[in-house]
């Protein structure tokens, strides 16, 4: 019995190492998945760093490498940022208070992103009114580029930075949550209390 389950359990994993196998002959032969290209699968996301006949190296942008079965790579969703197109959208999300200029506010936050270097001029940067928020106007920026394999916080960083400079040069204000509690008179002896958004 024994030898019997031991076999049955061999079988299954050279069955997996197998799998894992053609499925790096694959990745190779159809260069669907290449040397450098940044890609997603699962939880998992990095630049390819190496790639063998039994799995995939992906270095994460913090620097943590990830060892990734190929036939994970060939039986799920991957996504790839430069399969075709090394372009990639960034979206950064802020709010501006219901009593400034908005339209100056979008100008202004479109001009905050053409000044970095990394960021494309065509498709240029496009701000967007998203939302009405509680405590103030939600704005949205797009911004394209083609490096993201070079990380993205840095230049998220950098171009809130502009932001705020130029917000504040302005005289735009970025609103912050508020609460007004109001204490409601009851029958003798009791209090209610009512906590509100401003």
């Amino acid at each position: 019995q024994f030898q019997i389950d031991s076999r049955v359990g061999l079988g299954f994993g050279l069955q997996k190492i197998m799998a894992n196998y053609v499925s790096g002959f694959i990745i190779l032969l159809d260069r669907s998945i290449r040397i450098g290209d940044l890609i997603s699968v699962g939880s998992d996301r990095g630049q390819v760093q190496r790639i063998t006949t039994r799995y995939t190296v992906l270095r994460s942008p913090s620097g943590v490498h990830s060892i990734v079965p190929n036939e994970t790579l060939i039986s799920s969703v991957v996504q790839n940022e430069g399969l075709s197109d090394r372009a990639v959208r960034l979206a950064v999300t802020l709010q501006v208070a219901y009593a400034d200029d908005v339209e100056r506010a979008i100008a202004v936050v479109e001009a905050c992103a053409r000044t970095h270097e990394r960021v494309l001029a065509e498709p240029a940067p496009r701000c967007f009114l998203h939302s009405f928020g509680d405590s103030g106007i939600n704005l949205e920026l797009g911004m394209w580029i083609t490096d993201p394999e070079n990380g993205t916080l840095a230049i998220r960083s950098a171009v809130q930075l502009e932001i705020l400079r130029r917000f504040r040069a302005e005289g735009i204000e970025i609103p912050f949550p508020q609460h007004e509690v109001r204490v409601l008179g009851t029958s003798a002896g009791e209090v209610a209390v009512c906590d509100a958004k401003a």
